[in-house]
Parts: C-alpha cells; sequence; structure tokens
C-alpha cells in the first residue's frame, strides 16, 4: 500500500512538472507578445491618457520595475536606510510608469519584429529585435534584456536601443543628481515627485 501511495505522488509530481514546463514562455514569444500587446494599445481611437493607462498596465505587468529603481540607485543603494528604500520605491514606480508610458503614447502604429535571443546565464537572456521602418521613421535595433530566473514570469530589466542601455542611462542620470547636490539623495526623490505631479 505504500509503494502504490508513493507511485501516485511521483506520478502526480511529474504530471505538475510537465505542465509547468509546458506553459513557460520563453523570452522571445514573451517580448513578441509584449510588443504586440503595446502596439495594439496604441494603435487604439483613445485619448493619450487613456493609452498611458493601458500601457501602465502591460509595464506593470511585464517589466522589473523594481528591479530597475534598484539598479539604478547604484552605489546609494547601500547608503539609505530602508525606510528612505521604500519611500523611493514608491515614487520610483509612479516615476517610470508616467515616464515609459508618455513617451510610447507618442507613437503611432509601432510595429516591432523579434529576431533572435541569446541566453546569457541562467538568469538572463538578450532578446534582440527590430522597429520596423515607416515613410518618416527608418528601422531601430532594439535588444531586451529578460529576467529568465522564473521561467513561469520572464520580466524585462533593461532595453537597448541601438547599443545604448536606458537602464545605464538612467542610473548615470540619477547619480548626477546626488553628487551634484552634495550626495543629497532627497534632492533625486524631489526632482521625481516633481515629475509624477506634473500634469
Amino acid at each position: 500500500m505504500h509503494k502504490k501511495k508513493l507511485f501516485f505522488f511521483l506520478l502526480i509530481f511529474l504530471n505538475l512538472t510537465f505542465i509547468n514546463k509546458l506553459f513557460a514562455i520563453d523570452p522571445y514569444s514573451f517580448v513578441q507578445e509584449t510588443a504586440d500587446r503595446a502596439s495594439e494599445a496604441l494603435n487604439k481611437r483613445q485619448s493619450k491618457e487613456e493609452k498611458m493607462e493601458i500601457l501602465k498596465i502591460i509595464a506593470k505587468e511585464t517589466v522589473d520595475i523594481k528591479g530597475i529603481g534598484y539598479y539604478s540607485l547604484g552605489a546609494y543603494k547601500k547608503t539609505i536606510s530602508d525606510e528612505k528604500k521604500i519611500e523611493y520605491f514608491d515614487i520610483f514606480e509612479k516615476y517610470f510608469l508616467k515616464s515609459f508610458s508618455s513617451r510610447l503614447a507618442e507613437y503611432t502604429d509601432p510595429r516591432i519584429r523579434v529576431d533572435s535571443q541569446k541566453k546569457l546565464n541562467d538568469k538572463y537572456t538578450m532578446v534582440s529585435s527590430t522597429l520596423l521602418a515607416t515613410d518618416k521613421k527608418p528601422e531601430i535595433k532594439i535588444d531586451w534584456r529578460v529576467v529568465t530566473k522564473n521561467p513561469d514570469k520572464p520580466l524585462i530589466i533593461d532595453v537597448v536601443i541601438e547599443g545604448v542601455s536606458l537602464a545605464k542611462v538612467q542610473k548615470e542620470e540619477f547619480s548626477s543628481i546626488i553628487q551634484n547636490n552634495d550626495g543629497d539623495i532627497n534632492v533625486l526623490f524631489n526632482i521625481l515627485k516633481e515629475f509624477v505631479d506634473k500634469e
């Protein structure tokens, strides 16, 4: 009887493992689906504000916002208190979502073709894509750095446009603001808050 139970539980475990692998989404498909969702949102006949709200929802589901915020703080993440970190991540998420959605909402019918993916290590995969050319704009190469620690929930941690890492640019910008204000991180917080509150 004991052997039968053991076999039964082993069978269930193997079936669950197979199902998890079956439904795990690969980074290539994940990026293409995310790009398609954003493109569909931008093609709708809605106001910029309405498009921004849809884009914010997509970003919350597909972007590692906390990871980007943590990286953007650079060395300063080791010097601030846990209370300050909570305050920072709260304002950073609002800043990121507004910045991301307002910029993307300016595009009309952006079409992205995913070309390939390259596994960097067990934690990250780089997905290469092309923003297709239009009559007014040339094609643009876009690489997406995807966190793949959890294969069931990949998340975008960085976007590299024509070789320029947006996360790195933001990190350098934040660092410059803090350094130019005698290491006072509250100045950065105030700048982010002003951007969020600005109409």
